[in-house]
């Protein structure tokens, strides 16, 4: 299994005391963003690293921002190419990832096949036409040993309005002006604009119907991999699991 050699990606690797210390860092990531995302980055390739290697190989980032997931992943030895929407992004917390493109994930400019691994955590629920940013990750990855891994925050669960939760299960519209009323300016994340509606069932559907995809592995990310049963229960399934991860490979 890769590990990380950073000093703030040091802390529990599975079970309850994972979860444990990945919810506590969450808490407190707009006050030690380095914290949380030195350490999400370091689980994460970890557990990449049981579905294959990277070496050699190109990994793109979508939506990665200043590079966290991306110098995680040169560690195992891929050449890690950050996508990033916002320019604004990649600069975030002082810092800026080695390798980025400016674009977007309906239309990514990157040839068919090119990629070992594609990778993107909390971006689908933000893009419009989530299907075509799916498309995009597949049509990009390599079908002999190319990997994809995705994260997203699924709009009936706790944190599924961003910094409007929980008042977005009163709907988006409503959650948006609450909090314009409380902090006299409009969220980051606003519905209908930059967040949308996200079900599992319909990701989910999405990967079932296509017959170019596999699906590995479908579980909770922040929970322990003892309760991925949770994914079988509709309806639960979209209020427990808080962010879900799908690895999947091109056939």
């Amino acid at each position: 299994m890769t590990t990380v050699h950073h000093p703030l990606a040091e802390g529990p690797q599975t079970g309850l005391a994972r979860s444990k210390h990945l919810i506590k860092l969450f808490r407190n990531e707009q006050t030690d963003p380095d914290r949380f995302y030195h350490y999400l980055a370091a689980d994460t390739l970890r557990h990449i690293s049981k579905f294959g290697s990277i070496e050699g190989g190109i990994a793109v980032d979508i939506g990665g921002g200043p590079g966290y997931v991306a110098e995680a992943l040169r560690t195992a030895g891929a050449t890690s190419l950050v996508v990033e929407y916002n320019f604004e992004e990649l600069l975030l917390h002082d810092r800026k990832p080695d390798l980025a493109l400016q674009g977007d994930a309906q239309c990514l400019s990157l040839r068919d096949d090119a990629a070992r691994l594609v990778h993107s955590s909390n971006v689908l629920e933000h893009v419009p036409d989530w299907r075509a940013m799916l498309s995009e990750m597949v049509r990009i990855l390599d079908p002999s040993e190319g990997l994809g891994y995705l994260t997203f925050t699924n709009w009936l669960s706790p944190w599924g309005g961003h910094e409007t939760s929980p008042w977005h299960y009163m709907g988006g519209d409503r959650a948006v002006e609450r909090y314009v009323r409380k902090h006299g300016r409009r969220p980051k994340n606003e519905f209908g604009t930059s967040l949308y509606r996200l079900d599992i069932k319909e990701v989910l559907a999405w990967f079932e119907q296509r017959n170019d995809v596999e699906v590995l592995w479908v579980g909770p990310r922040y929970l322990p991999e003892w309760m991925r049963w949770i994914e079988k229960v509709r309806g639960v399934r979209e209020i427990i699991t808080w962010n879900l991860v799908v690895v999947f490979r091109k056939r």
